[in-house]
């Protein structure tokens, strides 16, 4: 699923998000919602969110 729209994110949903350092690289790192850090509806590079080992990414696809 995608993780541009907040809808499609919700606490405890199982993703995988890529961090600020591995931009670049795109490298991606699973783990479960803990808070939902965006605001808005969208975002084009997709929903910052804390996971709950306290990693915070954009959400690039959702699991679960």
């Amino acid at each position: 699923m995608d993780g541009t729209k907040r809808t499609n994110i919700k606490i405890g949903s199982q993703v995988k998000v890529v961090q600020k350092p591995h931009q670049r690289t795109g490298e991606l790192t699973e783990g479960v919602v803990a808070r939902l850090l965006t605001k808005s509806k969208t975002h084009p590079h997709g929903i910052k969110v804390m996971l709950d080992d306290g990693i915070v990414g954009r959400v690039k696809e959702v699991i679960e």
